[in-house]
């Protein structure tokens, strides 16, 4: 039997015992998860009246820079005419050295027989050649202004001799100048207007036939003149 006093060596040690707890858990762990509480905010559209805002009108801005010009539109219909006008002030004269003009007048002092059957009347006294278009050396005028001009031929007739010639526009005759063979001589003359071209040639053929073909003429007296002048210009 042991006594009741342990020996010294020995010691009471105190030791924990382990019991297993139990898993811990809450009450609403079994409860069905909840519906979403949480709704969907609204959104909110601001409107606002203008007309509450309007303000006063704004004073006219600057004029902007012009666009590029548009297609050009079909003309219009013609308006109706408009009141005549008063007269106004005569101008002031013209520059005498512009005005378009031609004039000549030549003669011949001497009488002429023909001797081909085409010649060109040939004359040796000038009246008026202004400015000078007239060629005394062939017997032709040249025209340098175009337009409308007037030509006249005057020839004396010889004694028993035919008298025949033509007012020639370059190599066409135009006009005739003709007197049968008689005993007495007379005066023969003949005008023409003509629509002259620039270049174009104005002179007088004789024309002999089977007969002689002459014009009478002396020193003294001028008896066959060929004139001619410009009457409106196509400048005009």
């Amino acid at each position: 039997m042991f006594g009741s006093v342990l020996p010294p060596f020995l010691f009471l040690l105190p030791f924990t015992l382990s019991v297993p707890q139990p898993h811990c858990s809450r009450c609403c762990d079994d409860l069905p998860p909840a519906e979403d509480t949480v709704k969907t905010t609204p959104e909110i559209h601001t409107y606002i009246n203008m007309t509450i805002l309007k303000g006063d009108k704004g004073d006219k801005g600057d004029k902007g820079t012009p666009g590029k010009p548009g297609v050009e539109g079909p003309p219009g219909p013609r308006g109706h005419e408009g009141p005549k006008g008063s007269k106004g002030q005569a101008g002031a004269p013209g520059d005498p050295c512009k005005s378009e003009h031609s004039v000549f007048s030549v003669g011949r002092r001497k009488a002429l027989h023909s001797t081909d059957y085409y010649q060109a009347l040939v004359f040796d006294t000038v009246f008026v050649n202004v400015p000078e278009h007239f060629d005394m050396f062939t017997g032709k005028f040249h025209c340098r202004v175009p337009g409308v001009y007037f030509f006249n031929v005057n020839i004396h007739t010889w004694n028993f001799k035919e008298t025949y010639l033509h007012i020639m526009l370059n190599e066409e005759a135009k006009a005739i100048i003709y007197a049968q063979p008689s005993d007495r001589s007379i005066m023969q003359s003949q005008s023409i207007l003509l629509t002259l071209a620039l270049g174009d040639e104005v002179w007088v053929r004789l024309y002999k036939r089977e007969r002689e073909n002459a014009i009478y003429s002396d020193d003294v007296d001028v008896y066959i003149t060929f004139n001619g002048y410009l009457i409106k210009s196509n400048q005009e």
